[in-house]
């Protein structure tokens, strides 16, 4: 990509990071998801899970899924004091360490602000010992704007660094992004489902149901991973700048020796920096897919992202441009891994 495509990549990701959209109200990053798209694929359409699954036909009969989750982490409403503070619960992984003193949005424009019971804590706060702060004197007023099991996000704020970006919701919104710039570029012989899955933060749900629709001969998931070069950090092989991961293990999947193989030829062959990725926690979309109808091939290509699941992920540009690479080699490859 030259500087201007860049800047559109960049722009886009902004974008996308900025739309509501958590666990089950993924309604507005898929509208947002679908205009993006709508030019490059064939057929779109929406199922029950809110799943957006658009396809790209091709000659071959094969069908290769490409998926990235459009869900992000949320804060869901579950009691309203007398006084209009709300408590909440968790949707999806929720630190309570970077949740405090955070501005959250709901999906009407409400926003407001999170604490603690301060003379309870002595240490780090409980989730069950936080609240949000939006402003109201009691129970009436609050209710006039927010609703139990209404749910809020962290309000986006996106920081650009030249050549890497910061925000909220890039886990995984910044892979939607880059499946978008697949969908444009890719010419394959196969069928290429590009899916936008819902609720993959609370058990990999919308993947699983749209892969049981798909019935892919080949997957390949994009999400983030960690990335392991901060100051003391847990010891994995993953790092910021040095290419997309090839995932070989998380707590989801196992990937198989053979679609390791192909990956690594495919990246060897078109001269694409890739490292290995295991992740000793978490999962993605590729583990619903392979077990999927008696067992799929699949694969997940990973952005090394620092500081996953708080207000201020960060990510490497030049690891998403070579995604984009990557990702279209692999579903440009008229022989698949699939046995």
């Amino acid at each position: 990509m030259n500087s201007e495509n860049i800047n559109g990549f960049k722009a886009l990701v902004r974008e996308l990071t900025e739309v509501y959209g958590p666990t089950g109200r993924e309604t507005k990053a898929a509208a947002l998801l679908k205009k993006h798209i709508a030019p490059y694929v064939d057929e779109i359409r929406t199922d029950a899970l809110g799943n957006l699954i658009c396809v790209k036909r091709g000659s071959s009969g094969k069908r290769i899924m490409l998926s990235a989750h459009m869900d992000q982490i949320g804060l869901i409403v579950l009691d309203i004091d007398e006084k209009g503070f709300l408590r909440f619960a968790p949707v999806g992984g929720i630190d309570p360490e970077v949740t405090v003193c955070r501005e959250v949005v709901f999906e009407n424009g409400v926003r407001g602000v999170t604490y603690y019971e301060e003379e309870k804590v002595k240490d780090k706060p409980k989730l069950t010992q936080m609240f949000i702060d939006i402003g109201c004197k009691t129970r009436e007023e609050a209710e006039a704007h927010v609703s139990i099991g209404d749910i809020c996000t962290y309000a986006p704020h996106f920081i650009d660094m030249g050549s890497r970006i910061a925000c909220g919701a890039l886990d995984d919104r910044i892979c939607c992004a880059i499946l978008v710039e697949v969908m444009k570029r890719i010419d394959s012989p196969h069928d290429v489902y590009a899916v936008f899955t819902s609720q993959e933060e609370v058990g990999l749900r919308g993947g699983a149901a749209a892969a049981y629709s798909v019935d892919p001969d080949f997957g390949i998931n994009l999400d983030v991973t960690a990335s392991a070069d901060t100051p003391e950090c847990e010891k994995m092989p993953m790092a910021m700048g040095m290419g997309p991961t090839i995932k070989y293990m998380d707590r989801s999947a196992v990937i198989t020796k053979p679609v390791i193989d192909f990956m690594h030829k495919v990246a060897d062959e078109r001269g694409i920096k890739v490292q290995n990725e295991i992740l000793r926690y978490g999962g993605t979309d590729a583990g619903a897919v392979q077990p999927m109808r008696g067992g799929k091939a699949a694969c997940c290509v990973s952005i090394a992202t620092r500081y996953i699941h708080s207000p201020v992920e960060l990510a490497d540009i030049g690891d998403c441009l070579a995604a984009i690479d990557f990702v279209a080699a692999m579903a440009e490859e008229k022989e698949l891994p699939i046995g």
